[in-house]
């Protein structure tokens, strides 16, 4: 089974909501019904780091201020082994005002982009609507695992 692995930006306002996208149908997919947070797959070669670096700045044009490592998310979809690593995003006031006309990858993959209630919408992965995000980021334990496999 191939591997994929992918990071995601974990941007929590002061209301507890998260920064989420649902995407557009590209890249042969179709238009997606559930949110998810900011991210993508890593490049070849590329670190973890540098990979949400590039993505948040492609799908929101803001610099991201990298934290903890929250959550690995492991599962398996479309025939592949698939790994996601959650970050957590610490700038978050420059994400309430985000211009997409200024990203680069955003007109073409994002449908909407909002702060959200992740137990008030169909978010994927679905933990993002059980955990305790907020306590989880204060008590700075280290990265929880999920394995769908």
């Amino acid at each position: 089974m191939s591997r994929r692995i992918a990071v995601r930006g974990v941007v929590v306002d002061e209301r507890g909501r998260l920064l989420c996208v649902r995407l557009k149908a590209y890249g042969g997919r179709s238009e997606r019904t559930f949110w998810c947070l900011p991210g993508g797959g890593i490049d070849s070669n590329e670190t973890l780091f540098d990979a949400i670096k590039r993505e948040m700045i492609e799908e929101t044009a803001i610099t991201p201020v990298i934290g903890e490592l929250l959550y690995v998310h492991q599962f398996a979809f479309e025939g592949k082994e698939q790994f996601e690593f959650f970050f957590h995003i610490t700038n978050t006031d420059d994400y309430k005002n985000i211009d997409l006309s200024a990203a680069t990858h955003a007109e073409e993959e994002i449908a909407e982009l909002a702060f959200a209630d992740p137990k008030a919408i169909y978010i994927l992965p679905e933990f993002l609507a059980t955990e305790n995000l907020t306590q989880h980021i204060c008590d700075k334990v280290p990265a929880k695992l999920f394995s769908y496999l």
